[in-house]
């Protein structure tokens, strides 16, 4: 009894990283904008609060995420731009600013977990509202927004890992535009026979001189 191996089809074995490939650009672009609007909103809300003795009383004081770090904003903005970049760019190039949209989501991440904690922007406060360099800020607590931004970073983060492990197959805009902007070559005019008078109406037709002259 003769056995027959079944051989899959070539077009089977394209399948699988094709589909793989535009499940990790759909995963990677939704990580990759969320991450970042997600970033930016965060830093945009009060991070912590708490009061300055100011003539005797209590003064409130809040803080923004931006009034507490820069950071987080920034390389959500630049993990961003990256993101974009990654399909302008191939091969070593599509790597490199891959490992810089990682970089961008780890770096938001421990800025914003690093910001959680922090009390020198309500100090800052503290002094100018009482008018005293050594004075702090009193009851100080922090909100969850940090936290949010650092998710915002994780999200960034798992971007770029996508575009290190599947950046490889997505496609790239540079080849589009070279294929789109090459000189195509003319079009040769068909020859024209003067003894057929069909061929002579099709050259009046498309604004040619039938007699070559």
């Amino acid at each position: 009894m003769e056995y027959v191996t079944a051989v899959p089809h070539p077009r089977s074995q394209a399948a699988g990283p094709a589909r793989a490939g535009r499940r990790s650009l759909a995963l990677a672009l939704l990580c990759g904008a969320l991450g970042a609007a997600v970033a930016l909103l965060a830093t945009r809300q009060e991070w912590s609060e708490g009061t300055a003795t100011v003539a005797g009383g209590a003064f409130p004081l809040t803080a923004k995420g931006s009034d507490v770090t820069g950071v987080p904003a920034a390389l959500a903005i630049v993990g961003l731009a990256a993101l974009v970049a990654v399909f302008a760019v191939r091969r070593a190039g599509r790597f490199a600013v891959a490992a810089l949209l990682a970089l961008c989501g780890a770096g938001t991440v421990a800025a914003a977990l690093l910001g959680a904690s922090d009390s020198s922007a309500l100090d800052d406060k503290a002094a100018k509202a009482a008018g005293d360099t050594s004075a702090t800020v009193d009851a100080l607590s922090h909100t969850a927004w940090p936290y949010v931004a650092a998710v915002g970073g994780v999200l960034l983060l798992l971007a770029g890992l996508l575009a290190l492990r599947y950046g490889r197959l997505w496609p790239s805009m540079s080849g589009r535009y070279e294929r789109g902007g090459t000189a195509r070559p003319r079009r040769r005019a068909p020859s024209v026979d003067p003894d057929r008078p069909e061929d002579l109406w099709k050259a009046l037709d498309r604004g040619e001189d039938p007699t070559g002259a």
